[in-house]
């Protein structure tokens, strides 16, 4: 493994990373816009749907408690190609599939196989770039919201052809052979040495499992803001239904812009800093949008919410691996427990006090996150500094 690197380096190795990160992102984002039709097709419910999504999420948690040992067995290259087919072959039983208990296991098998490519990715780049992970780190994370961007779109295309929406799924297949074409000779590091072998099995400092805390509320507030955004567009705001949904797209649009700039100014800027600047960016955003009467107004902190917000997964990955930057592997593993773990429960659990009071109300738990996150994201800088 190339230990010293002078500057930023886009090798095939890092653009392969790229375009596997684009494959994940593609499918995990598409579980969101097939439910509509999955909804009409199997007549199931707003619940029954739901469990799709807490399917998945349990899939990322449980990958998140094996992929250290699978590693260990089969080794990086084995894990990385052989989660990237399964992913692929459990997204074609999903586009098979016509009973719902087929598809919630496709979803399931989708989010366990999808990551353990994950967190590989997230390792190999660790170790590969060191000290530049943070660039690559959100560099990948912009490939990732372009693809997973396309989504709506050959959704909604394919189901308006005798394709039918289910090919979207297939498209992510045939991307995958390609990419496989193109990089099966690459060269994966592994963890070689024997130092590197026994630091897998320390115990993660105390800084780590900040940032991991950090980890889970960041992608909380991600969640909400994406699952319930476009409903409160509609019922709070005003918006017709399909203006909120289009204003969401927006959101994703801003995300994307905010990663394209993140990933310049981690050049220059610690992730540890320019993690506490996109926290304040979100918390100028989420008020306005929160609590603005003029939809204009309210559109416009959503969109600045959404600029701070799609740094927290790119950012916070990168300070928490830098704590310990010898266990990549078991580092990578734990925070999809907490990326999981935040999936499952941080929308459902807005959405039940939604049901006790209003959404808009409710929508004051992310004002709650965003306030724990900063200061326990200074507390982890802190601590890691000492450290």
């Amino acid at each position: 493994m190339d230990k010293l690197r002078p500057s930023f380096l886009r090798d095939r190795l890092t653009w392969l990373t790229y375009a596997l990160a684009a494959f994940f992102s593609y499918l995990q984002a598409a579980i969101g816009p097939l439910m509509l039709f999955l909804r009409n097709e199997l007549q199931i419910s707003y619940t029954i749907a739901g469990l799709h999504f807490s399917a998945f999420a349990l899939g990322l948690i449980l990958a998140g408690f094996i992929s250290v040992r699978i590693t260990q067995s089969l080794g990086r290259k084995g894990v990385l190609w052989g989660s990237a087919a399964g992913m692929a072959i459990a997204a074609g039983l999903l586009a098979l599939s016509y009973q719902v208990s087929l598809t919630i296991a496709s979803t399931f098998l989708m989010g366990l196989l999808g990551a353990l490519l994950q967190i590989t990715i997230q390792a190999i780049i660790s170790d590969w770039h060191l000290t530049d992970r943070a660039i690559a780190f959100t560099e990948m994370n912009v490939a990732a919201s372009l693809s997973a961007s396309l989504v709506p779109l050959l959704i909604g295309s394919f189901s308006q052809t005798a394709l039918g929406w289910r090919s979207a799924l297939w498209v992510a297949a045939i991307a995958l052979i390609f990419i496989f074409w193109q990089g099966q000779r690459i060269a994966i590091p592994n963890l070689e040495t024997i130092a590197d072998k026994t630091s897998t099995n320390q115990k993660l400092p105390f800084s780590f499992w900040l940032y991991w805390t950090v980890m889970f509320f960041g992608v909380s507030i991600e969640y909400c803001l994406f699952y319930w955004g476009a409903d409160f567009l509609e019922s709070v705001v005003g918006l017709i239904r399909s203006d909120a949904a289009s204003t969401m797209s927006l959101y994703v649009l801003s995300g994307f812009i905010g990663r394209i700039v993140g990933s310049r100014l981690t050049r220059t800027i610690k992730s540890e800093s320019l993690l506490l600047s996109a926290i304040a960016i979100s918390a100028i955003g989420f008020p306005l949008f929160w609590l603005a009467s003029i939809p204009s107004l309210s559109i416009l902190g959503l969109l600045i919410a959404g600029f701070g917000v799609a740094n927290f997964y790119p950012l916070i990955l990168s300070a928490a691996i830098s704590t310990v930057p010898n266990q990549s592997d078991a580092a990578t593993a734990r925070l999809s427990i907490a990326t999981g773990t935040a999936v499952f429960t941080a929308p459902f659990l807005l959405g039940w006090i939604a049901d006790q009071i209003t959404l808009r109300r409710a929508f004051g738990l992310v004002i709650v996150l965003l306030i724990t996150i900063a200061f326990i994201s200074q507390f982890a800088n802190h601590s890691n500094r000492h450290r």
